[in-house]
């Protein structure tokens, strides 16, 4: 399989949640790539465009392509070695929202299961308990809706599409996934229905505890 895509990404300013002299923090749109591709026509993404009015912006993290919601960047090299050493050392507490397929019949659960990229299918990651990177995530129902249920993510771990192979593994694969799902689960929505909701981190400089928050748009 090889990654052949038009890229098309939503046009219009990016929301600035918070911004200090240190930080910054944004909300990334379904559809917008993190960081530049090597290839021309995919240089258009959030670290370009919020380049565009903080030049000294550096990513911290990323999140697909497909997946929105809330991205921090730094404003200088010590705020970044920072927030960096936080997100390595699992210091900061993220959470997720989704819309996955089919009624979820548990209350709760988790998911502990290693990843690997699928290099003949890349970016494709798949299971492999012998290869795999460590990958957990627990979960939670918020919703159960007439042929989908809404579920909060929480990521312990950060492997390249852990929330997407994760839900798949409970048999609840994520609406418009266009990479995990089958045709039907894809078409019931116009996007991925997996967005960044909640980011808790300290403030590279005051050491203060920042929550940050921004509901989805499914």
């Amino acid at each position: 399989m090889t990654n052949v895509f038009e890229y098309v990404p939503p046009q219009g300013e990016i929301p600035i949640l918070y911004v200090d002299e240190h930080i910054v923090v944004l909300n990334k749109p379904s559809g917008l790539l993190s960081v530049p591709g090597r290839d021309p026509a995919h240089r258009d993404s959030l670290q370009t465009r919020v380049q565009e009015r903080f030049a000294q912006a550096t990513t911290v993290h990323r999140l697909d392509m497909d997946t929105s919601g809330i991205v921090i960047m730094a404003l200088h090299k010590e705020a970044h070695r920072h927030l960096s050493r936080q997100f390595e050392n699992k210091d900061c507490t993220k959470t997720y929202v989704c819309l996955v397929d089919g009624l979820v019949e548990a209350d709760y659960g988790r998911v502990d299961l290693p990843l690997r990229c699928d290099w003949p299918n890349r970016p494709l990651q798949i299971v492999d308990h012998e290869l795999g990177k460590k990958a957990l995530t627990h979960w939670k129902v918020l919703e159960r809706l007439v042929d989908r249920t809404r579920l909060e993510l929480h990521p312990v771990t950060g492997r390249s599409h852990q929330l997407r192979v994760h839900c798949l593994s409970i048999g609840h694969p994520i609406l418009g996934d266009r990479f995990y799902a089958d045709k039907q689960v894809i078409a019931k929505e116009k996007r991925l229905c997996l967005h960044a909701q909640a980011l808790k981190i300290f403030h590279p400089v005051s050491q203060d505890e920042l929550f940050f928050e921004c509901p989805s748009e499914f």
